[in-house]
């Protein structure tokens, strides 16, 4: 099965889900759902992340299970923080101080990805946050 896509295939603007229907016997329900913020999340990343939920966050037993070393498990969790929406190594009080450049990188990212922008000016404005 497919996940929810999170964004429009033809303008990238938010999606929202509006029928939901069980596998089992077919019933439908219609209205408007958000998707979670784990949606956002690449296949990788959510198995990462239900590896992580299910050693309990224990790094060590990480390491054994995916064979990989503590740096790469760190930089891998930053990673889906970061995709995640968060920015990685902040607290939470950090987090509001930080929403507002957030939102502008955010903002030069999607410039970019629609081609509003070049790379080269993105790389700029990214520069001068």
């Amino acid at each position: 099965m497919r996940k929810i896509i999170e964004n429009c295939p033809a303008c990238r603007g938010d999606v929202a889900v509006t029928r939901i229907s069980c596998t089992e016997c077919d019933c439908e329900v219609t209205g408007h759902f958000q998707p979670t913020i784990f949606n956002r999340l690449s296949p990788e990343s959510l198995a990462f992340v239900e590896t992580f939920v299910r050693l309990r966050g224990n790094i060590k037993d990480m390491e054994r299970e995916l064979n990989i070393p503590y740096s790469a498990i760190r930089n891998r969790l930053d990673d889906v923080i970061g995709e995640l929406g968060f920015v990685p190594g902040l607290l939470h009080t950090e987090i509001e101080e930080e929403s507002e450049s957030c939102m502008t990188r955010s903002e030069i990212l999607k410039r970019l990805e629609t081609g509003e922008i070049t790379a080269e000016v993105a790389a700029a404005e990214l520069a001068n946050l």
